[in-house]
């Protein structure tokens, strides 16, 4: 893993739009069903707030759940326990910058059983050349 990307509360607002900003930054969570369309295949996903690849496009699934999943993380994630709103969860962060992405739950597809549950706001796709 490369250098930790470490910016100042200002510099993140400057360089993120309020929705992403809250949702990465502060640990929010996007309204369901807000980024349809996520392209699967050929590609992967990186964090919005740093570029750090996150997921395989082929990892990409619909689980009609609202939010963009993925089966198996392909990059930068880190794993925290997440004990808000009454729960006991597993947050998903980007290990290059912090930036909250969601959670992740085991009632995901085989072979993993995992269903990365991830802001569509904290996600960027990159084709694959070619």
């Amino acid at each position: 893993m490369a250098e930790k990307i470490t910016r100042s509360d200002a510099e993140w607002r400057q360089r993120l739009d309020a929705e992403t900003y809250r949702v990465t930054r502060q640990a929010g969570t996007e309204r369901p069903f807000s980024h349809p369309g996520f392209p699967k295949g050929p590609g992967h996903y990186v964090c919005a707030c740093c570029g750090a690849r996150l997921f395989d496009g082929d990892q990409k699934f619909e689980s009609f759940c609202g939010w963009p999943s993925f089966s198996r993380a392909g990059g930068a994630i880190a794993e925290h326990e997440d004990r808000s709103h009454g729960m006991i969860r597993t947050e998903v962060t980007c290990e290059g910058c912090d930036a909250h992405l969601g959670h992740v739950f085991p009632d995901g597809p085989p072979p993993t059983g995992l269903r990365y549950c991830i802001n569509g706001v904290a996600l960027r796709f990159v084709p694959e050349a070619g």
